[in-house]
């Protein structure tokens, strides 16, 4: 989980752009205008991404983008995306913990009002800098 950047292919079509991955597998896309083929191309950049992350498969080395060659309407530009903002995002349903505290801490967070939830997730994300 972490920041990427890799290299992308446009290309002119008759109807917008067309947008392809070199380092991966199916990773294609398409826009009705160069704004709209770029946000797509961050789009489907992140949903591999994140697959990969959670499936477990190795992330691809990112290629140079000088060594893509490109024809015609085609140029080769850089594209970044942030599995974490990502995941903030797109899966932020809840999941239940149980967790153990001493019964003296819970007496005390309890009558100061304090949410444990919040508490854990606000420690987790410092923890990781998220």
């Amino acid at each position: 989980m972490r920041k990427y950047v890799y290299p992308c292919v446009f290309t002119k079509e008759e109807n917008g752009y067309s947008v392809n991955f070199p380092d991966f597998e199916s990773c294609y896309t398409s826009g009705e205008d160069l704004q709209d083929a770029l946000d797509a191309a961050q789009d489907v950049l992140c949903l591999v991404l994140y697959d990969m992350e959670e499936s477990g498969k190795p992330i691809p080395t990112r290629s140079d983008p000088q060594s893509i060659i490109t024809e015609g309407d085609s140029f080769v530009t850089l594209v970044g995306c942030d599995t974490i903002e990502y995941r903030k995002f797109f899966d932020s349903k809840a999941v239940k913990k149980t967790l153990t505290i001493p019964s003296w801490l819970n007496t005390m967070a309890e009558k100061q009002g304090i949410n444990f939830s919040g508490v854990l997730q606000e420690a987790l994300q410092n923890r990781l800098n998220v």
